[in-house]
């Protein structure tokens, strides 16, 4: 498989809601949409930065100039027999592990393609549906937040997940346990808590969480294991692991019993698959996260999902949920809190170009035999 040619293209897609997180506020997604070209196919990706460095340390500026005058120029007009030899052209370059996903990503979607087979087939996926429950932003007040909960349990979500900050855990928390008895709950702190908000998770122990999601500081591992001995909720961790290294080594010393895997977070999906090994070696579950992907990142964490030990509800919910127009085909949406694996080769999932092309604020082609 040669790489041919790239394309970039800047989209700014706007938000069906406000989505309110430890971060901030957020109303709208900036993506660049990558597509690769090589013997007549195409592979497309997307990235899942965002402007500013809120929840990693990269951002779109920083992707745009590497994919475009480093990454990219490095593997065009190159034969790579498989997305390995691919990673092993890029990986000597240090960190950016979500721009470098971008990449590899597409690559597997067009290698796939160039096999004639799905994606999820390729990765050894055993399921042709995946369960998903719902992301719920910080609410305007408890009882909103608990309407919201009713609203995503009505629609058959097989999780709510609740975003909470420091003033805003415990007391809706509560309200919604007490609303709803059985409903499996989780919540997502994004980093915004320390070792001195023990008593606050001690609290949280009676809630009745299946777990709660990166309370502790982004690049940590030592001190969630030092709060994983103190409560009995179990801790999942997100944004510390960047690699099946750091998956490994928070399982070794107990800093969680879960794991949110996003395939651009940890590098791809050679990674993703890695540390899902990983985790299937301490019996313990991972659960695909989401970024608020578009279509063609959705559809990509959809197929990954599909391996074995993801056996806890991700983040791949409705498109619908999230966007007037979606930038691909396809509809992505859920039924009964399952979701169908897109069909057809590689993702499975066709751009829209010509609203992608009206989306666009910058764009670049790139190719072997011009170098740009």
């Amino acid at each position: 498989m040669r790489i041919e040619a790239a394309e970039m293209k800047l989209i700014t897609l706007p938000l069906k809601f406000r989505f309110e997180t430890s971060f901030g506020v957020q109303t709208e997604r900036h993506i660049i949409v990558l597509t690769l070209y090589g013997d007549g196919l195409e592979g497309y990706a997307e990235t899942t930065m965002e402007h500013t460095p809120h929840y990693r340390e990269e951002t779109i500026a920083g992707a745009w100039e590497l994919l475009e005058h480093l990454l990219i120029p490095q593997v065009l007009g190159k034969e790579f027999a498989n997305p390995e030899m691919l990673w092993a052209e890029i990986r000597g370059f240090r960190g950016n592990k979500m721009t470098k996903a971008a990449l590899e990503m597409a690559f597997w979607d067009l290698w796939a393609k160039s096999l004639g087979q799905p994606l999820w087939k390729l990765l050894g996926g055993v399921r042709t549906e995946i369960p998903v429950g719902v992301s719920l932003g910080i609410q305007s007040s408890v009882e909103a937040t608990v309407e919201a909960v009713g609203q995503s349990l009505q629609a058959g979500y097989k999780r709510v997940k609740l975003k909470i900050k420091p003033g805003w855990d415990v007391k809706p928390l509560m309200a919604v346990r007490e609303a709803y008895p059985e409903a499996n709950l989780t919540v997502d702190a994004n980093s915004a808590y320390t070792l001195n908000d023990i008593a606050t998770f001690r609290k949280l122990d009676a809630v009745g969480l299946d777990y709660i999601e990166q309370p502790l500081a982004f690049d940590d591992i030592l001190d969630h294991a030092k709060l994983q001995r103190e409560i009995a909720t179990s801790l999942c961790l997100d944004e510390s692991i960047t690699s099946p290294e750091d998956a490994r080594k928070a399982l070794e010393i107990g800093a969680g019993r879960v794991i949110n895997l996003k395939p651009a977070r940890v590098g791809g999906i050679l990674a993703s698959r890695k540390i899902h090994d990983i985790t299937e070696s301490y019996g313990l579950p991972v659960w695909m996260g989401g970024m608020l992907e578009a279509g063609i990142g959705r559809a990509a964490n959809i197929h990954v999902a599909t391996l074995p030990m993801f056996i806890k509800p991700g983040d791949t919910s409705s498109a619908s949920r999230y966007w007037e127009e979606d930038i691909v085909e396809e509809g992505l949406e859920a039924k009964g809190g399952m979701m169908p694996v897109p069909q057809g080769l590689g993702i499975g999932v066709t751009p829209k170009r010509d609203f992608i092309d009206e989306l666009a604020v910058k764009s670049a082609y790139i190719s072997a035999a011009s170098g740009h």
